[in-house]
């Protein structure tokens, strides 16, 4: 029994390694020129992320799309139009400003306006709400004091 877990122990970081992931591209020059258009391209599972960082099955499979037109000879152009194509022009992180996206380049200027414009009417009506209170001459003479005693 403890040749055994001898040899477990031997072998575990054998099998912690065997894990580990490799570039799936035979050429290593496609598999960087993958990567690099892949930061240019969105997640649509996560939104935020790139389809180089991302780990859904979706930028997984846009990866294998990119591999397999590169190793036909496709330019990277060429890819981002298919991918365009199939998926819209959100789907790129830096969208062409035409009439089909403009809401992208203008939704964050509007909630931006929209949020200003609501709290300014919130700090009006909390003001409205709250009455202000006069201090009577006791309470006066008191704060002074105490304000005296500070100095």
């Amino acid at each position: 029994m403890r040749y055994l877990l001898l040899a477990l122990m031997l072998l575990l970081p054998v099998w912690v390694y065997a894990g580990e992931a490799k570039d799936l591209a035979d050429d290593p020059v496609i598999e960087r020129r993958m990567i690099n258009l892949a930061e240019e391209v969105r997640c649509l599972v996560c939104q935020s992320e790139t389809v180089a960082s991302s780990r859904s099955d979706w930028s997984n499979d846009v990866r294998q799309i990119m591999r397999e037109k590169m190793q036909a000879g496709a330019t990277d152009q060429e890819i981002k139009d298919i991918l365009v194509e199939r998926f819209g022009k959100s789907v790129l992180f830096d969208p062409p400003v035409d009439g089909e996206t403009i809401p992208l380049w203008i939704a964050p200027f509007v909630m931006l306006l929209l949020g200003v414009a609501a709290l300014f009417y919130q700090l009006r009506k909390r003001r409205q709400t709250v009455p202000e209170t006069q201090l009577s001459d006791e309470a006066q003479k008191r704060a002074a004091a105490l304000l005296n005693d500070q100095e």
